[in-house]
């Protein structure tokens, strides 16, 4: 799911057959469980993770089994959405194929009388701002309805989620300064959590190492797993990140960045951040 960018076709794949393809117009964000799932996946965490797709369905869906023989070279070989003989497999939500795969079922469904997708002229509709509120907002209902907090405590906890009250205080206690702008008056910073508010338990919200300053336009772009930074100080830039857009917003488009060294406690949520926010993958086909 972390590797899907805006553009990117998927192929729906249900009852044997291909009967539709999307488009992504979305990064993966953060989501609550949709409600019309029910009582399906009951073993699933709340809170996943969420591609917005347009899809088309097709006229004359086709049943990839009937042209396994000319499929079959292009299968990847690790995480296949198909097996050698043609059938699904259930163990696979989302598989990755090549170019060269998605080309061929492209080919295969205009050759049924399909009209071929266009992913030029995408509407890239990203909610995931509005998700991650109304995901934030149900998660401080919980802490206000709790009867194991204490009400100062519950407003410490709501203020960090604005990089407020306590969390800033604590925030200031490792960083003075942005570490890509180099802004010192913290009056023009955002005390930023490294590992996300929605996904922190009540400790991490409060912790000053999962947290830094940054100036607001370097904060979006951190937030939005843009940007990141390994535990030597580097800085990452996700291969999705346009150069010049990456230069308009403030982040130096230069090979390499060293920003500082971190704390042990700051690497650990930068590790976290590494891997659930920030988005390694350019586009796929």
């Amino acid at each position: 799911m972390r590797e899907v960018s805006p553009g990117d076709l998927v192929f729906s794949f249900r009852r044997r057959k291909i009967p539709a393809v999307g488009v992504a117009s979305s990064y993966c964000y953060e989501a609550p469980k949709p409600d019309e799932f029910g009582t399906a996946g009951q073993n699933w965490e709340k809170v996943g993770w969420r591609v917005d797709v347009a899809y088309t369905e097709m006229s004359e869906p086709i049943t990839p089994k009937a042209h396994i023989d000319v499929i079959r070279p292009l299968l990847p070989g690790k995480y296949s959405p198909l097996q050698q003989n043609g059938d699904g497999l259930q163990s696979v939500y989302l598989a990755a194929i090549s170019r060269e795969l998605a080309d061929l079922l492209q080919q295969l469904l205009e050759g049924a009388g399909n009209p071929r997708v266009d992913t030029d002229n995408i509407s890239q509709l990203d909610r995931s701002d509005l998700v991650h509120e109304e995901l934030e907002r149900q998660i401080e209902d919980q802490i206000d309805q709790s009867i194991e907090i204490e009400s100062t405590e519950k407003q410490q906890l709501v203020k960090s989620r604005r990089g407020q009250g306590l969390f800033r205080l604590n925030v200031q206690e490792y960083e003075k300064a942005c570490r890509i702008s180099g802004v010192c008056d913290t009056r023009f910073l955002i005390a930023s959590h490294i590992k996300p508010w929605r996904s922190s338990t009540n400790v991490e919200r409060l912790d000053g190492e999962n947290g830094l300053f940054l100036s607001p336009n370097i904060d979006s772009l951190f937030d939005r797993g843009f940007i990141s930074f390994d535990d030597n100080g580097n800085l990452l830039v996700s291969p999705v990140l346009d150069t010049q857009v990456m230069s308009q917003l403030g982040v130096p488009a230069v090979q390499s960045l060293n920003v500082g060294r971190f704390t042990s406690g700051q690497m650990k949520y930068l590790a976290h951040h590494r891997r659930e926010v920030f988005l390694e993958s350019g586009r796929q086909s």
